[in-house]
């Protein structure tokens, strides 16, 4: 990259800064921003505020400290013009619920505690922040985060109080994170075109029913023991005994099996082999088969039969029916993954496939915000600053991506831009 090239890079990051960051009242801080932005962009193992203050020309050590752990500017407003920015550009097919953690050491860390640490493969001292990303196989890009607190910091007010946690926040299963951030998105007028997301979210049924009632479309995965009733199983209503009581409820005869069971009983005569992508090594292929069937359980039955009640006092006992889809490669012993989905009955297996196939984008983007912008290289141990430092890191995120599918035309070069190093391009 030349010295125009770089100069043509800057004006351009300078004027995304000037438009995402509009909402920062200080001209002062704006300009902190930019600077973090170069930091995070730039070659370098380590984007801790020391380390990038060290390899940027305008680089203030203190400055960038004060601007990510003290200053009080709103990321949200941030958060919501990255994401008007970039639905338009992405025009995604999915929006994918995930979340991704950072091994930590100490407790005094804003929300760390000993948990499920997916970085490490096992129980470990992290935090854990839920994220929701747009995503195509092309490109992606985070919406919302939230971090997740554990239940020990609820009424840990020494801990609260040091790291600076809103008297609001309180501990809240990452699932209902995730309905918090898509509510939060469809207040500023931004709806997903099917919500998809690996079995720790699927497998809940409070989810899926709470998706459905805000009639968003899922393709969610689910562990193979979740039940379900085929699609042609019929509820019974008992026979009732004396004259006096309540009339029995139907109920289905015998107990749901689960998705496992029912793909044993298709057979492998059932499954099609299709392509839902190319890869970088050729196309990716394997078996599929998709059912109607009727998910069970007591989550999911109590909350259709108290609406039906509530409505019309009585309740047929019929359960809403939905996709299954199965796979079940061929040099599998058994079908090794499964997938529940809302969507319309005529929706054909190649779109079932396809979507459900359409989380990788995500670990990508993971790999690139941690590796290759600093997500987990965060140092400080506030709340402020944590969702600060992730807003930054998303922007960084936008930006590159911004440049790698937008038109390459040349941008003016501003009198006052000055040459710097260049910033690392994706």
């Amino acid at each position: 990259m030349d010295a125009l090239e770089v100069n043509r890079v800057r004006a351009k990051l300078a004027l995304f800064v000037e438009e995402v960051f509009a909402s920062v009242p200080r001209k002062d801080q704006r300009a902190k921003g930019d600077c973090y932005l170069r930091g995070l962009m730039l070659e370098g193992r380590r984007k801790s505020v020391q380390a990038m203050a060290l390899r940027l020309p305008d680089g203030n050590e203190q400055n960038l400290q004060q601007f990510v752990n003290q200053s009080p500017w709103d990321p949200v407003p941030v958060q919501r013009r990255i994401a008007e920015r970039m639905l338009p550009l992405i025009g995604p097919t999915v929006w994918v619920i995930d979340d991704v953690s950072v091994p930590k050491d100490g407790r005094m860390s804003v929300a760390v505690a000993p948990q499920y640490c997916g970085a490490l493969g096992k129980r470990a001292n992290c935090q854990v922040a839920v994220s929701v990303h747009a995503a195509t196989d092309t490109a992606s890009c985070p919406l919302q985060w939230r971090l997740f607190l554990p239940k020990e910091w609820a009424s840990d007010t020494d801990r609260r109080a040091r790291t600076r946690i809103p008297p609001e926040v309180t501990h809240c299963e990452k699932w209902r994170l995730a309905l918090d951030m898509l509510d939060t998105l469809a207040d500023w007028g931004m709806r997903p075109p099917v919500v998809v997301a690996d079995a720790a979210y699927g497998t809940n049924a409070h989810l899926r029913a709470a998706l459905a009632d805000r009639q968003l479309a899922y393709v969610l995965a689910i562990r193979p023991d979740v039940t379900a009733y085929p699609f042609d199983a019929k509820p019974v209503t008992p026979r009732r005994n004396g004259t006096v009581g309540c009339w029995p409820q139907p109920r289905y005869r015998h107990p749901a099996p689960s998705a496992a069971a029912l793909a044993a009983g298709l057979g492998q005569e059932a499954f099609t082999p299709l392509t839902w992508r190319q890869g970088s090594r050729g196309q990716l292929r394997s078996r599929f088969a998709a059912v109607r069937v009727r998910p069970a359980g007591k989550a999911v039955e109590r909350p259709i039969r108290a609406a039906a009640s509530a409505e019309v006092g009585w309740w047929d006992g019929i359960l809403p029916d939905c996709w299954l889809l199965i796979e079940w490669p061929e040099n599998a012993e058994a079908p090794t993954d499964y997938w529940l989905s809302n969507l319309p009955a005529h929706t054909p297996i190649t779109d079932l496939v396809r979507l459900a196939k359409a989380r990788w984008r995500i670990e990508h983007d993971y790999r690139e915000l941690k590796h290759g912008l600093g997500l987990d290289h965060f140092e400080g141990r506030s709340w402020p600053g944590w969702h600060h430092h992730v807003t930054l890191v998303t922007a960084a995120h936008a930006f590159l991506t911004e440049q790698r599918l937008s038109p390459k035309v040349p941008t003016p070069v501003s009198p006052s831009t000055k040459s710097s190093t260049p910033s690392r391009t994706s």
